[in-house]
């Protein structure tokens, strides 16, 4: 059962607050839905690091919002661990950092679920259904989530459409044989964006299709793997700027980069490891566009480290917004920050001890 940090209904107002220390008594609105779980179920998160904390520990909430005493936000006071860019880069190196999940919004669950099993060849994790706060969701995948990739799918009751925007790229997944996926999702009633064939750099064959939601698929012909998901494209307005946050703040590595002039645009891979064994991430350019639509579909990317306060005092160091500040959730220890890059993509960090327990 997963663990909602914020309410994934973007027409819903949030339920718990915490007392400003600067707004005359005024609330500012954080994320509630704390439910007893065995798995984080990460959703966008919207509260700035100023309006969260203004440089002051605040008070805890419950489960049900209502204001506890201090004693276990303690914790929260790591979050000052100062780290300087010797200190801050030796560590990034050190800490075992992992891609988790990837959290969107569909509009009919069960279609998408379907969709994905029957042809993509996922297998479907975990779902479940909290009516109490009106959204069900779902995790999918080629493998077990201590070790694999996995998407988040979250289904709002009522909301059938959202916006993709223009940001958002597409996924990308490996299989054996893309002519033979391509028919299978033609004869399933699925659209085919791109039909088979080589890729522009005289790479293997590709093909895009389209899931019920209308987000993009890229099929690459690849020969067995521990893990078939391949990659999240995103689409960033500074490639430079973008390549070295992700290096310095995030730790990532840049497996490759590759300019395409007649597609006008410029691709840079970044991830923990090599491309054909981890889920990566690509940040693409397109020649003079600087900032993009990201609409209210695609939310975020988890990824797994050994200290989330030190991952926020280095992320702050290299330019970083944190927009939730280091520290474990009320209710339950697990222990998370979020933060946004440079184009405003957001990604949640996840105490890696603290996930390998919610999945036991």
């Amino acid at each position: 059962m997963a663990l909602q940090i914020f309410s994934p209904k973007i027409q819903q107002p949030l339920k718990s607050i915490f007392p400003s220390p600067t707004n005359n008594g005024c609330s500012i609105i954080v994320p509630c839905a704390y439910n007893s779980s065995r798995r984080l179920a990460l959703f966008q998160l919207a509260i700035t690091q100023s309006q969260l904390f203004n440089g002051k520990t605040p008070e805890s909430l419950s489960a049900e919002g209502k204001v506890i005493e201090s004693g276990m936000i303690a914790e929260l006071a790591q979050s000052n661990i100062a780290l300087n860019d010797e200190t801050a880069s030796e560590w990034i190196k050190k800490d075992k950092r992992r891609m988790l999940h990837v959290v969107y919004r569909v509009g009919n669950l069960d279609k998408t679920i379907k969709f994905y099993r029957e042809c993509l060849g996922m297998k479907l994790l975990r779902k479940r259904d909290i009516p109490e706060e009106g959204y069900s969701n779902a995790f999918l995948g080629y493998g077990p989530e201590e070790s694999n990739f996995a998407v988040e799918l979250t289904y709002n009751y009522g909301v059938d459409k959202y916006d993709i925007g223009t940001g958002f790229g597409h996924f990308g997944i490996a299989v054996e044989d893309v002519a033979k996926m391509v028919d299978l999702v033609k004869a399933k009633g699925g659209k085919i964006v791109q039909e088979p064939g080589p890729a522009k750099d005289g790479g293997p064959i590709v093909a895009l299709v389209e899931d019920p939601d209308g987000y993009n698929f890229e099929l690459l012909e690849r020969g067995p793997t521990l893990e078939p998901f391949r990659q999240v494209m995103l689409r960033v307005g500074d490639l430079d700027q973008s390549i070295n946050f992700y290096k310095k703040a995030f730790g990532m590595e840049l497996l490759r980069k590759r300019d395409n002039p007649d597609n006008k645009n410029t691709i840079a891979v970044m991830g923990y490891g090599p491309e054909d064994k981890n889920t990566v991430l690509e940040l693409t350019y397109i020649y003079g566009v600087k900032s993009y639509d990201k609409g209210n579909g695609y939310a975020q990317i988890a990824v797994g480290t050994d200290d989330v306060y030190k991952t926020a005092e280095a992320i702050k160091l290299y330019g970083g917004e944190i927009v939730l500040e280091p520290g474990p959730l009320p209710g339950i220890n697990t222990k998370i920050m979020a933060c946004i890059d440079p184009d405003g993509w957001k990604t949640v960090f996840v105490d890696n001890a603290d996930f390998m327990k919610e999945l036991e």
